[in-house]
């Protein structure tokens, strides 16, 4: 099951072709996006996503995003699925065409969630640390690095998950070249601490987790110490637990790091799944 919508409301045929060869989207990976979970047609976090959204373009120096433009369009996606009570919602916004009028390419899709995700949040992941090659002081001295954004150019991101995959492993946490934990390719780290949890801070050249800032919303009403600061490799491995927290994977355990076992936090993970889930 498959929803498109473009960006002026129009419903299409997802299977029919509506982007351009030239669309800088597809030849330069020059556009942003970002990830919605949807749950009995309710998406969640979409003001931070939009939010998000918009800093991405901004970074990018693209068009402003219409909001509710993007807030049209999303609806249209829920008000046309016919699939499972859960539905990945993914926004896709680019330059558009090389040799067009400079009008931005927009459109939303609902997909169904796949089964390895569904797997993932069950049984947990084993992540290795990769290096991501840069030092978090260049974050400010370098934007057009664009480090903190949610671009299209992902193939580092997905090459890095392919070198996991290809040595057993299914999750990366990228480490800065000062030995500071950054994020994974497509998630946040959460680190716990007897009732603490702590993440890594956007300063450093990552991503403001939706998922994580709803998971420490609710911990801090039950009583949890959150902190979102910086983070040694030392102090993960040193960890009593570690997840990864993203919108379709939720809270999911990592249960291997570096090769090594973790202690069986099965119960921790089903906590902090239903602090999460509390938030909704």
């Amino acid at each position: 099951m498959r929803v498109l919508v473009m960006l002026d409301g129009t419903v299409v045929d997802p299977g029919t072709p509506v982007i351009r060869v030239d669309d800088l989207g597809i030849t330069r990976g020059d556009g942003v996006f970002e990830t919605i979970l949807v749950v009995d047609g309710k998406p969640r976090e979409l003001g931070p996503h939009l939010d998000r959204l918009d800093r991405s373009a901004a970074m990018l120096q693209l068009p402003p995003p219409s909001r509710p433009d993007w807030e049209h369009c999303v609806q249209a996606v829920l008000d046309n699925w016919r699939g499972g009570a859960e539905m990945a919602l993914k926004m896709i916004y680019t330059r558009g065409p090389e040799f067009g009028d400079g009008t931005p390419t927009g459109y939303a899709m609902g997909l169904e969630i796949g089964e390895k995700v569904l797997r993932a949040r069950q049984t947990g992941v084993a992540a290795i640390t990769l290096d991501r090659g840069y030092d978090p002081e260049i974050v400010s001295r370098a934007p057009w690095l664009l480090l903190g954004a949610k671009s299209l150019s992902y193939a580092v991101n997905m090459a890095a998950t392919r070198h996991a995959e290809s040595v057993g492993a299914s999750e990366v946490i990228f480490i800065a070249a000062d030995g500071s934990v950054l994020e994974g390719p497509t998630s946040s780290v959460v680190l716990v601490n007897g009732r603490t949890l702590r993440t890594t801070p956007p300063s450093s050249g990552i991503l403001k987790g939706t998922t994580q800032g709803a998971l420490f919303r609710a911990a801090e009403r039950a009583g949890w110490v959150t902190k979102v600061e910086p983070v040694t490799l030392a102090e993960l491995r040193e960890a009593d637990a570690l997840f990864m927290a993203s919108s379709v994977r939720k809270i999911t355990r990592v249960h291997t790091l570096d090769g090594t076992a973790l202690a069986d936090t099965t119960d921790l993970r089903e906590e902090l799944n239903a602090l999460y889930e509390s938030e909704y």
